[in-house]
């Protein structure tokens, strides 16, 4: 907690000054907790103000929320990256480091007043973890460092191209994934990110967000072995019969009126952590969509259905993504359609794919909006929803 306030005092994070009036202070919190990876875990204490409290228009203007896996997915089957590996960085404290244009107070931090004026506050200088604004200050501040155009914090990645040497930097919240075409390219970034925040360089790429990565001079592999394995675990499956297809054939689901209800929470934990596993399962991306619509009122039916993914996953456990160095650059899409395969409202499911060369790096599966008229309107629709995603 003093680590935590020493590193706010040495950022100029806020002033201490006196209560404004006609303004009401956003509380702040300690919050401790585990950073847990795939090989360990490490204690971690840092202070936040309850994002819920801040009002649209006086403590914030604009939000923002990044992407992660399809900016990540074209970062690994690159080209111009084999002559080095994917290397990962960790920002210590990432928010208190993006400046902040609106006017907040926030309450002095529990256990922490100052003696001498207790009923003063805090007016931020920098954004804290919690604040509606936070993430855009911060995605502001680091890529005005990257020296990227106008509109990055609206990509999450980015790209550069000097004496033929290309760079490229993709940055979610404080982890930052970078890899170029030399090793003086890569260097040199480090070096400069280094100097102006205060960094954790963690080498190679291996573990990011629950995916695991492994490199090769051949090409990149990503799954989720342990993932699956725990939430296996978790859900007390891992003894189950393993099946060879997440879903049967002639398996049609539908709100089964008639059928016994199960519990709602536990269905609903099923399919959030199934479909956090599409990340890197596009076999199991139609059967977990199909099988999320029935959360409102889940019956034993598609209890059971679920059930039979998680078979499946314990059948092909480290089942995951390659990504081939000798790939090459040509963007490819192919789109599919059911007619009228929902059987509450008649409604068809899109379904698409997105590669780059052989590497496959987007994919969906989505009811479409409306109803088609024939099968030709219905692929129509995938195919439409397949080019924009090229585009």
């Amino acid at each position: 907690m003093y680590e935590e306030l020493e590193n706010f005092e040495r950022n100029h994070v806020w002033d201490l000054v006196e209560p404004p009036p006609n303004r009401r202070p956003i509380g702040t919190k300690w919050v401790f907790k585990n950073k847990r990876g795939w090989d360990g875990c490490e204690e971690q204490s840092e202070i936040g103000s309850p994002g819920f409290l801040s009002k649209e228009g006086i403590d914030y203007e604009e939000t923002f929320a990044p992407l992660v896996w399809k900016p990540l997915g074209f970062c690994l089957p690159w080209r111009p990256l084999k002559a080095s590996k994917l290397q990962q960085m960790d920002v210590k404290s990432a928010f208190p480091n993006g400046f902040i244009e609106e006017e907040v107070y926030v309450k002095q931090p529990p256990g922490f007043e100052s003696a001498r004026f207790p009923n003063r506050v805090y007016k931020l200088r920098k954004a804290l973890y919690g604040p509606k604004q936070a993430p855009r200050a911060w995605y502001a501040r680091v890529s005005a460092q990257v020296r990227v155009c106008d509109g990055f914090g609206r990509q999450d990645l980015v790209s550069s191209s000097r004496g033929g040497d290309t760079l490229i930097v993709q940055i979610y919240v404080d982890d930052i994934i970078f890899g170029g075409s030399s090793h003086a390219s890569v260097s040199s970034f480090a070096e400069q990110m280094s100097r102006e925040f205060e960094m954790s360089l963690m080498g190679e790429l291996q573990f990011f967000l629950r995916l695991q990565i492994k490199q090769s001079p051949k090409g990149t592999f990503v799954h989720q072995a342990k993932y699956t394995r725990d939430i296996l675990k978790k859900f007390e499956m891992g003894d189950s019969k393993p099946m060879t297809t997440p879903m049967s054939t002639n398996t049609a689901l539908d709100a089964d009126e008639d059928g016994e209800t199960v519990d709602q929470k536990e269905f609903r934990g099923m399919i959030g952590s199934l479909l956090y596993l599409t990340a890197t399962g596009p076999d199991i991306q139609f059967v977990v969509c199909l099988c999320a619509r029935y959360q409102a009122s889940p019956r034993t039916s598609h209890l059971q259905a679920v059930k039979r993914i998680f078979r499946y996953l314990k059948f092909t456990p480290e089942l995951g993504l390659w990504y081939s160095s000798g790939s090459s650059l040509s963007l490819r899409g192919f789109s599919d359609a059911d007619h009228a395969g929902c059987r509450i409202d008649r409604k068809s499911t899109s379904g698409t794919c997105q590669l780059l060369g052989t590497s496959l790096v987007s994919w969906s599966s989505r009811r479409q909006a409306s109803v088609s008229l024939s099968t030709t309107e219905a692929e129509y629709i995938a195919t439409a929803s397949c080019c924009s995603q090229l585009l």
